[in-house]
Parts: structure tokens; sequence; C-alpha cells
């Protein structure tokens, strides 16, 4: 079997109006004082690969129109519907009191295993990640319906945001893409 790359003709996309008007899944990002604006392009990037709802950038985080975050971004800052949110934990009780389930991407001593959690076909979802040195604000944590915890073995203590954020992301695309 022949595996010939696609060339760009071959790769068609929809248009930016199109996506715009898609639906999108029950899933929302939000990060949390994140201050690498590499990894908030690569995440604007990965939440419109899998028809994200939104992306929330919390406190630091960078917005767009920034040259690092478009870098990254490649104009998914044009197709991602995201907002600034100065306070994450009053952004998340907000999404809270409109039945949306916060999903902390955190380590702690009673974290589940992504691949143990299993979303709801019916929920509405917010996966929330961390700051690159002190992770997700304690508080937040407090505040989580769920805290998820991707499994690791080798010899780093956590991956990179943008690197766990997409795992979860896949994570709860395959469970309700097709719901």
């Amino acid at each position: 079997m022949e595996h010939k790359k696609k060339n760009i003709i071959e790769l068609t996309r929809t248009s930016l109006e199109e996506y715009r008007a898609a639906g999108k899944l029950p899933l929302i990002v939000a990060l949390d004082n994140v201050r690498s604006l590499n990894n908030v392009g690569s995440l604007l990037r990965t939440c419109d690969a899998f028809m994200v709802r939104s992306l929330l950038l919390c406190g630091i985080t960078g917005t767009p129109p920034h040259p690092e975050i478009h870098k990254t971004a490649l104009g998914a800052e044009e197709s991602v519907d995201w907002r600034h949110c100065d306070d994450t934990l009053a952004a998340l009780r907000s999404l809270q009191a409109d039945g949306w389930q916060i999903c902390v991407l955190e380590q702690t001593h009673n974290s589940l295993p992504l691949n143990r959690f299993t979303p709801d076909p019916n929920g509405k979802y917010v996966i929330v990640a961390g700051n690159e040195i002190h992770g997700v604000d304690q508080a937040v944590v407090d505040a989580a319906d769920f805290v998820l915890e991707i499994p690791q073995h080798g010899t780093k203590h956590s991956l990179n945001v943008s690197v766990s954020s997409g795992i979860a992301i896949w994570h709860f695309y395959n469970a309700l893409i097709n719901n």
C-alpha cells in the first residue's frame, strides 16, 4: 500500500465562515495563568482541530493578536471563539452555575486517571490547564468537579501544558464526537 502524502489541494478544509457556523463539542478549555504565548497559540490550533466550543484565557494568559501566538496558532486565533477572563475561579463558577462540569488537569492525591474518566455524552465540560511552573491554582482545583491526571511513567514530573491539554481534548473529543 502506498502512503503518498496529500497536497494542499487534497487537504480541503472548511472556510472560516463555515467553521464558525458549525456545531461545536460541549467542551471549553480554560488556561489558568499560562505564561507561554507559544502554548496559547498551540492550544488555539488544537481547539480548532477538535471543534472545541471556546477557549478561556485567564489571568496573566496572553491573548491575540500577538506574533508569538500567531506563530503557533497559524490563524486559529481567527476561527476559535476565545475570550479573556481576569479571574479564573469566577469564570469557572459562572460556567458551573450554567451546568458545565469543571475538569482540572492536575496531579493530586485523589486525582482520577484520565483514561478511567468517561465523559457523559449529555454533559458539558471545561478542561482547565495551569501555569507551566505552578500548575492550576489550588482554589480552582478545590472548585473542580473532577481532577484528572494523565498517567506518566518517565523521569519528568509533568507534560507541557499544550501537550497535556491536547491529550485531554482528544480524550473528550473521542467520547463526545459520536454523540
